[in-house]
């Protein structure tokens, strides 16, 4: 079974960092493209950023680029966010996703980053 636990969300200042973790399990995660999406309070899903299968190459959201780092590590099948300068709007659930930016599956709980004064 396919397991997607995320964690590291919270409260934080505007122009503050945060580093997102998700544990894969259930699947060869190496085989894998991953993404992260986030949703907004009220909002639907917006795609973040997506990382290749070997973890050599990355896109980004046009609303991050910059500020946010998408990364990998294959041994531990573990995918991480870094998030910098971190906004008011980058406030929502970041959820991990098996799959590449057209194409991906939701299988976590996701995890509430905050970002307030």
């Amino acid at each position: 079974e396919v397991q997607l636990v995320e964690s590291g969300g919270g409260l934080v200042q505007p122009g503050g960092s945060l580093r997102l973790s998700c544990a894969a399990s259930g699947f060869t995660f190496g085989f894998y493209a991953m993404t992260w999406v986030r949703q907004a309070p009220g909002k639907g899903l917006e795609w973040v950023s997506t990382i290749n299968a070997g973890g050599v190459g990355a896109d980004y959201a046009d609303s991050v680029k910059g500020r946010f780092t998408i990364s990998r590590d294959n041994v531990k099948n573990m995918l991480y966010l870094q998030m910098n300068s971190l906004k008011p709007e980058d406030t929502a659930v970041y959820y991990c996703a098996k799959g590449p930016a057209h194409n991906f599956e939701l299988w976590g709980q996701g995890t509430l980053v905050t970002v307030s004064a």
